[in-house]
């Protein structure tokens, strides 16, 4: 039996090819996405070990629970947080033997490096960091190509992709913009780094003017995460000399420090874990479309072995007749999936891994380097063979269970295996429907009726979603059969007025087989309702945007920040008001240190002016007037905060503010030691050169002398900003609830005045997102463009916008992130065309002597071919419309479901849907093809003789 199926496969092969096919593109995603995951780990296990390249980290010794937020999800971060240690310990550490070196490396994210032509260096999503180091606290792991560390604060050093991409080399002269702020720098140097920073850009500056900015920012640098040990500035230490040295370093701490060392190997794993796990998310998504395209492939593949076991149904026939067992024969049926999928699962692998090599040198030439490898790992090919080859097995039980169970006399005859009846699978398939619809239903009462259904609300309104869309995907392709021969007449209504004969012949076919029918329309189907829906979705929140910006934004210019981590500079705000033709103009102010006591969930603050609530962006629903509470020094909640926590109008909230605030008199205590220091320093030498003097040795005294000079002349020129001391602060005010919004924009955040938030941070604190300006009246708007232009240049990543503008950037974001899932469901659309092409294949073979008979009696190659295309095209269209009926009803439902964070506007994309369906007809005459030829190759004697 073996032996037959082996022969079967070899006979069978050329119809395998289009299975074949299915299951490597299946199989390749599959494979592909744990390479992908793989890749990245080691991307980062290299990334680690060069950025976090210090012998001994000293961190603190108590864990720390997270409550920041007990409703997220607590696998957001496997790595355990520890109490923060002073930095103080950095001196006490240095005297441990063993220690070269000690330090604390602070880091800004999200600085902008300007050119040689001023322009702003774009990363594709990576950030530019500047990193304090220099030759006293040196980045063992910045191997310098050219120049050296700044020494200055007006110095920095560049990695070579920085330097790169700005056009820049040692001792040019350019710019960085931190906070908003630009600031004259020279390149000191240009390093390069053994592993790829994923195209980050690396600025090196003085660890002191790094504190500097970073305590501008309300940074707290007196206390911190981990202070990093070298053992030696030049080499690593193995793993047993960092054992050595983090023990002597524990013997040497206290139990006041709170501190405990641990080896820089340890530390890696850690965070390499950690960033591993946050970057998780990758991979089950690419799974998601791998299953959607296995799950689509699977129709073909049960099609093909369809086709197969027909044909070969008067063999397997005989077989029983002469003894094989039904499990023998359905042995043999199983045995060519085996083959077929151990095919598709190798080329899939190879495939998969030739797409990660494709995504690696894509991702090089445009700017993020990887230097993981994207080869695939034993594990990765034993789980693309492992899935391929049962896919196609459950593919193929169907076909084999017939061929096994089919009477031997019946299989015989020209009767083989008549269809069944669908009626039932239809009711059941209508009941899964209707069950979906109560569950898109119920999503839509629990969104609108929250106070009604508190009880179910709790579980939140995704389940429901989920559910209803789960059971009518089901639904439909369970019940499509039973609409195949109604869909045939319908759909093939205008073909058989155009061309009578074809048109008639063609609508019949297509209800013959209609379980076939319906599962190659169902793969159709599944990537359309997906489409469809994101369409719908999409189309929604481009329509609330637009309809928000043109219905409330009554600013004539936006203007926000080019890069997302940058916030707009206060003195470009003053610049911004002061420019002519300005009138009323608003900031939306954030203010990160500031959170809602007692607080459910996370809370973000911002500050707003009431120019912006009611000239700029107007409110029209809301509980109490947010104006006169900003006014009286209360707070407007928006809505979702005060449904989450239970607020209403009339409570009293308690605001805290942690803040880094300057320490007076601990930065004048550090002061004055280091004045005694060196006071002492140049007493001892000047002592020294006195007895130098009596001993009649002049030289010796000049020389201690001018020592005495230089300690002296160089404690006049230390950068003062390194005996800076902050302190943490918490304030605290309590505010009064004087409104409630009901708009979308204002949705999610608590509002109050500058006033009240002076009271709980510093004006620095307060970032600037985004400035919206309103023109005086009579004020020409371009004029007003060219002046916000000449107003914002100087601080260079400043963006001016009208509305027009405005709304296209916010479309162009969601065009960006559907082109992604686009790009990846035409696997399923594309793996949905070879079905179609299998199942017109399957049905010319079934229908040889009865096309054999047509060509006979006079019927055209034209008209052969006609008629096929004709099938094709209904085939294709029916299952384009039920994705498409299926995919709107469920962006309807999603739309609904989220119409409380900002999916006001429900708007239908009709011409994408009927891009969908022409496109429908396109596939359909190109699925055509390959059968018609098929079709009209066999001489007709032949085809009439072929039974």
């Amino acid at each position: 039996m073996i032996r037959i199926g082996l022969r079967d496969a070899r006979a069978h092969m050329r119809r395998f090819v289009m299975s074949i096919i299915a299951i490597a593109l299946g199989v390749s995603f599959v494979v592909g996405s744990f390479c992908f995951r793989e890749m990245l780990n080691d991307q980062v296990s290299q990334m680690m070990g060069t950025n976090s390249d210090h012998d001994v980290y000293v961190r603190g010794a108590t864990e720390q629970k997270n409550d920041a937020d007990s409703t997220s999800s607590t696998s957001s971060s496997s790595i355990t947080t520890y109490n923060e240690i002073s930095t103080d310990l950095v001196k006490s550490l240095e005297k441990v033997k063993g220690v070269a070196s000690a330090s604390v490396t602070y880091s800004i994210s999200g600085v902008v490096l300007l050119d040689h032509d001023g322009n702003a260096v774009s990363t594709v999503g990576a950030p530019t960091l500047l990193i304090g180091a220099d030759a006293q606290q040196p980045w063992r792991s910045a191997n310098f190509v050219s120049g050296s560390y700044a020494k200055t604060d007006s110095e920095v050093a560049l990695n070579e992709e920085a330097a790169n991409k700005a056009g820049v080399t040692t001792g040019d002269s350019t710019r960085i913009v931190i906070d908003g702020e630009p600031h004259d720098v020279t390149v000191s140097g240009v390093f390069s780094t053994s592993n790829s920073q994923l195209g980050a850009l690396l600025v090196l500056g003085q660890p002191s003017m790094v504190e500097h900015y970073l305590q501008q920012e309300g940074t707290s640098t007196t206390q911190t995460q981990y202070i990093g040990i070298y053992g030696n500035d030049s080499t690593p230490l193995t793993q047993d000399e960092q054992q050595q040295l983090a023990d002597r370093v524990n013997a040497a701490l206290t139990k006041d420090d709170d501190a405990h060392a641990i080896t820089g190997d340890s530390l890696r794993d850690e965070e390499t874990k950690s960033t591993q796990d946050a970057l998780g998310f990758i991979q089950p998504l690419i799974l998601i479309f791998a299953a959607i395209a296995l799950f689509v492939g699977a129709f073909i593949i049960a099609n093909t072995f369809t086709m197969i076991v027909r044909d070969s149904m008067r063999g397997y026939a005989l077989l029983r007749s002469v003894g094989a067992s039904p499990a023998q024969v359905f042995g043999t049926v199983i045995i060519q999936a085996v083959i077929l999928g151990l095919v598709g699962s190798v080329l899939g692998v190879l495939l998969g891994w030739g797409l990660l090599e494709l995504i690696a040198w894509a991702l090089s030439n445009n700017g993020m380097p990887l230097s993981g490898s994207p080869a695939p790992s034993a594990t990765d090919v034993a789980i693309g063979m492992i899935v391929g080859i049962v896919v196609t097995i459950i593919g193929a039980t169907l076909p084999a269970r017939t061929a096994a169970t089919a009477p031997p006399i019946q299989a015989m005859n020209e009767t083989v295996n008549p269809e069944k009846p669908v009626a039932k699978r239809g009711w059941l398939g209508f009941i899964m429907v209707i069950v979906g619809s109560v569950f898109w239903v119920l999503c839509w009462m629990l969104n609108a009726q929250k106070a009604q259904w508190s009880w179910l609300d709790t579980l939140g309104t995704g389940w429901t979603l989920g559910l209803g869309a789960a059971f009518v995907v089901i639904g439909v392709i369970v019940v499509s059969p039973a609409f195949v021969t109604a869909a045939a007449k319908v759909l093939g209504w205008i073909p058989t007025l155009i061309f009578p004969v074809t048109g008639k012949l063609a609508t019949r076919n297509i209800g013959r087989a209609k379980r076939r029918t319906a599962n190659t329309a169902a793969a159709l189907f599944v990537g359309v309702a997906i489409v469809s829906c994101l369409g719908v979705v999409a189309s929604s929140m481009k329509g609330s945007v637009s309809d928000m910006i043109d219905n409330n934004l009554h600013a004539d210019y936006v203007l926000i920040s080019a890069s997302m981590a940058q916030p707009i500079s206060q003195k470009a705000a003053d610049a911004v008001e002061k420019t002519e033709g300005v009138g009323a103009t608003s900031t939306i102010r954030l203010l990160p240190t500031v959170s809602a006591k007692d607080a459910k969930k996370t809370t973000f603050t911002a500050v707003i002016n009431t120019d912006l609530v009611t000239k700029l962006y107007p409110i029209d629903k809301q509980e109490g007037d947010t104006a006169k509470a900003l006014s009286n020094g209360e707070a407007a909640i928006g809505k979702n905060v005060a449904d989450d926590e239970g607020w209403k109008i009339g409570d009293t909230i308690e605001l805290t503010s942690k803040n880094t605030e300057v320490d007076e008199e601990a930065t004048a205590e550090a002061i004055k030691a280091y004045q005694n220091k060196v006071e002492t320093q140049a007493m001892t030498l000047q002592e020294e050169a006195q007895k130098l003097a009596l001993s009649g040795d002049a030289a010796g005294a000049q020389q201690k002398a001018q020592e005495a000079q230089d300690v002296v002349k160089q404690a006049q020129n230390v950068d003062q900003k390194q005996f800076v001391k902050t302190k943490e602060v918490t304030k605290t005010e309590k505010v009064k609830i004087g409104a409630i919004i009901d708009e979308s924009v204002y949705m999610d955040n608590i509002f109050v005045s500058e006033d009240t938030a002076k009271k709980l941070c510093d004006t620095n604190m307060m970032l600037i997102t985004q400035m919206y300006v309103q023109a005086k009246s009579g004020t020409n708007l371009e004029t007003l463009r060219t002046n916000l232009q000449k107003a914002v240049k100087p601080y260079y990543t400043i963006t001016v916008m009208d509305r027009d503008s405005f709304k296209s950037t916010m479309s162009t974001m969601i065009n960006t992130m559907l082109s992604i899932i686009y790009a990846l469901l035409a696997l399923s659309i594309i793996i949905a065309i070879f079905g179609i092409v299998n199942t017109l294949a399957l049905n010319v073979s079934e229908r040889t002597k009865e096309i054999g008979l047509l060509r006979a009696i006079g019927t055209s190659n034209g008209q052969i071919r006609g008629m096929i295309a004709i099938e094709s095209v209904i085939l294709s269209v029916f299952g384009t419309l039920l994705g498409i009926i299926t995919g709107v009803a469920a962006g309807v439902v999603i739309r609904e479901a989220y119409k409380a964070q900002g999916l006001n506007t429900l708007s239908i994309p009709w011409g994408q849907l009927v891009l969908f369906l022409l496109l429908s007809i396109v596939i359909g005459l190109i699925a055509s093809i390959s059968p018609a030829s098929r079709a009209l190759k066999q001489p007709v004697l032949d085809a009439v003789a072929s039974e």
